[in-house]
């Protein structure tokens, strides 16, 4: 049930969908955001209130880091009493890692937080940035009888789908379609009706409130296997400087080479106080570092299974525990323990 009273806040960080073509030279540009509803006059026939506000300079997502998900933290917090959901544009090349970020960052949320973007510009005849939007808002403002949001999460929506933000992936660079939830049910479909799966949406613990983080600790890395990863390249990962945490995409089910140089590596890392997580390198499935000698050798080791989280995920999480204050041991346990629906432990 759409709330005619509701009111939501549109956050413009930058990318594709607030892009116009310029008349003269057809090279793309930003637009000032306050003259939306001029580009999608479609707006005018939503009967609740949408505010906006803008990043002072758009960005291209490329240029997201840590400092920007902060600004988007300290924006939602400053502003969260007064509306009822909060719409993100985005740049969609790291969307997903914004929205694994903000998953953590937002903690105990009783309201919709969308993120959105669209692979054409908002002036373009055929652009996807439109209905995107739109049902975005839409789903924002969505409550049931009782006056409760339907969506109290972090969330992706692309192309008629509302995925759980932390666990979409990015897997075209031109499709509509763009994004993908492989390992967690989408939760909702917008046709002629949005579909809710009310069962699967995180809720927020009662008789507490949001709390909202922003601290994060960006000593983190991302190591991808490949056949022929030779061991001065590994070395030299290791040996970054205040290095925290790596997320090792292995083989299949967490399988990684047996060669003793590099289980010495990675057990050299693990001495040395870096945590270590075991995600597949695959789009779908999950870990499984009990099932093949080499994945049972990095459990020996001290490497701690992603289970099937997303590399997005990953790094957003450990950025997040160890920006919290924790210690080693502690993040350890806490990458083992799903905290907004991130990964499913079996």
């Amino acid at each position: 049930m759409l709330d005619y009273n509701a009111s939501v806040l549109l956050i413009y960080t930058g990318g594709t969908i607030g892009m116009i073509e310029d008349a003269e030279t057809g090279a793309l540009k930003s637009y000032d955001f306050n003259h939306l509803k001029e580009y999608v006059p479609e707006l005018n026939r939503l009967k609740f209130n949408i505010d906006n506000i803008q990043f002072k300079e758009p960005i291209d997502s490329s240029d997201m880091n840590p400092e920007k998900w902060k600004k988007l933290v300290w924006i939602i917090e400053d502003n969260y009493n007064q509306y009822d959901g909060f719409v993100i544009l985005h740049g969609t090349d790291t969307m997903a890692y914004s929205a694994s970020a903000l998953s953590f960052m937002l903690e105990n949320i009783n309201k919709p937080v969308i993120l959105t973007g669209s692979q054409l510009p908002i002036g373009k005849i055929r652009t996807d940035g439109k209905e995107n939007l739109i049902t975005a808002l839409e789903i924002a403002v969505d409550k049931d009888p009782y006056g409760c949001a339907f969506v109290t999460e972090v969330c992706v929506f692309f192309q008629n789908l509302l995925m759980r933000g932390n666990r979409t992936t990015k897997i075209n660079a031109a499709n509509f379609r763009a994004f993908h939830s492989f390992n967690f049910p989408t939760l909702a479909e917008a046709g002629a009706y949005i579909r809710y799966q009310h069962e699967l949406m995180h809720r927020p613990l009662h008789n507490s409130t949001p709390k909202f983080h922003s601290t994060l600790d960006p000593n983190v890395a991302i190591v991808k296997l490949f056949p022929g990863i030779s061991p001065q390249i590994l070395q030299a990962m290791i040996a970054i400087p205040r290095l925290k945490a790596i997320v090792l995409e292995t083989y299949g089910a967490g399988n990684a080479p047996s060669e003793k140089w590099f289980l010495d590596i990675i057990a050299q890392a693990v001495n040395s106080g870096i945590v270590i997580v075991n995600v597949t390198q695959c789009a779908s499935g999950s870990v499984d570092m009990n099932r093949y000698q080499s994945g049972m050798a990095l459990k020996d080791i001290g490497v701690i299974s992603g289970y099937d989280i997303t590399t997005e995920a990953a790094v957003a999480k450990l950025m997040f525990l160890f920006g919290y204050g924790l210690d080693r041991k502690e993040v350890k346990m806490y990458m083992k323990i799903p905290l907004v629906g991130e990964t499913t432990i079996e």
